[in-house]
């Protein structure tokens, strides 16, 4: 039996086609026609000014922080339920990221913790778009008006969301994407920035090449960064877009498909949506009660791996991490809740009626053992 991965790229588009054509252009590195192509469509596709291509999700969002002048001394909120590049950039500013609680109803950043974890030292907030689903911006950016701070929306796993019928990635001061080898868009590594303002747009290109002056080949105003996007990876990205409405639409599929598999199964409980949002489909969230279903996330996602049924926890809470847990964290419970309880199950296009009918059967046999 067919092992089932819980996610994997869907590259049956002009990909092929368009990679070919870099290499033959000659056009491979960090210039090129698909560079100039992906950064003016993905720009439309987020309704910002400009987007920049960047080597990786993560490298973007320490451009996004080094463009808003952060460095040591400084304090940056962020979630403790996410992927921790998020909390690394801060770290690699010479910064100290401060964690705050997220809300039950969006597992994203709860606007009141933001509220209580601003010091005088805090520069701005990190808000993550946790499993596709929009933090509550409108809320976040009230608090940061309050303080004069900045927001920066870690999109990196919402291409295509929209919060309260704006999409993501331009939404705060800075909006930051990655395109690694799960994500919806894909190019197996690849990020981007997206931005209004024109003087950030000049200063994260600054940033991304070295330094540069664009002016003056060869002179370095500052100490600046080798984090471009190739060609080669934009073509790739391209092709993405090309079908950006068919590989929401695949995703959205299996998400219907668990939902309708799996509702009203004891103990598996899904991921909420606001009223306000429109989440992206990125990777399918359950929850697990062990006392309703009868055994433990992790002992859930044994028997589905002795199934062939690839899946994974959620993300560890970072304030719990080794470079992290020496800090006086208060106050996360609903992180540590979520966190504990979550599991993404198989969410790549590729995964068929067959497939969902195979991993829900493989929950709903478990939980009628357990009532046994």
């Amino acid at each position: 039996m067919d092992r089932i991965h819980v996610a994997g790229p869907d590259l049956t588009g002009n990909e092929e086609a368009y990679v070919v054509d870099a290499i033959r252009s000659s056009w491979i590195s960090s210039t090129g026609l698909y560079v100039e192509r992906f950064e003016r469509e993905f720009a439309d596709l987020c309704g910002t000014r400009a987007a920049i291509s960047i080597a990786n999700g993560t490298s973007a969002l320490h451009l996004a922080l080094l463009a808003l002048g952060v460095g040591p001394g400084d304090e940056v909120i962020v979630p403790s339920l996410t992927y921790i590049a998020t909390a690394n950039a801060v770290r690699y500013c010479g910064a100290e990221p401060v964690f705050a609680d997220i809300e039950p109803e969006t597992w994203c950043l709860d606007p009141n913790a933001v509220e209580t974890a601003v010091t005088d030292r805090t520069r701005g907030v990190i808000a993550v778009h946790l499993y596709g689903h929009p933090a509550d911006m409108d809320a976040i950016q009230t608090v940061a008006d309050r303080h004069g701070l900045w927001i920066v929306e870690d999109a990196a796993e919402s291409h295509g969301a929209k919060y309260r019928g704006r999409p993501t990635g331009g939404l705060g001061s800075i909006g930051v994407f990655s395109f690694y080898g799960n994500k919806i868009v894909t190019s197996g590594e690849g990020g981007a920035i997206t931005v209004d303002d024109r003087e950030l747009e000049e200063r994260i290109r600054l940033l991304r090449g070295q330094g540069m002056d664009p002016a003056r080949r060869y002179y370095f105003p500052i100490v600046g960064y080798n984090y471009r996007l190739t060609n080669v990876a934009c073509a790739i990205l391209c092709a993405q877009l090309e079908r950006f409405p068919e590989l929401i639409a695949g995703r959205q599929r299996i998400f219907d498909g668990y939902r309708r598999r799996l509702e009203g199964v004891a103990g598996i409980g899904f991921q909420p949506v606001a009223t306000w949002a429109t989440p992206a489909p990125w990777l399918f969230c359950i929850t697990v009660d062990s006392e309703r279903l009868g055994c433990s996330r992790d002992e859930l996602a044994a028997v589905l791996d002795r199934a062939g049924i690839e899946t994974r926890p959620f993300f560890h809470p970072l304030h719990t991490m080794p470079p992290y847990s020496n800090g006086t964290w208060t106050n996360l419970e609903v992180t540590e809740r979520v966190a504990a309880s979550g599991l993404n199950l198989p969410t790549s296009t590729m995964v068929r009626d067959p497939e969902l009918d195979r991993i829900a059967d493989a929950i709903g046999s478990l939980a009628q053992a357990s009532r046994r």
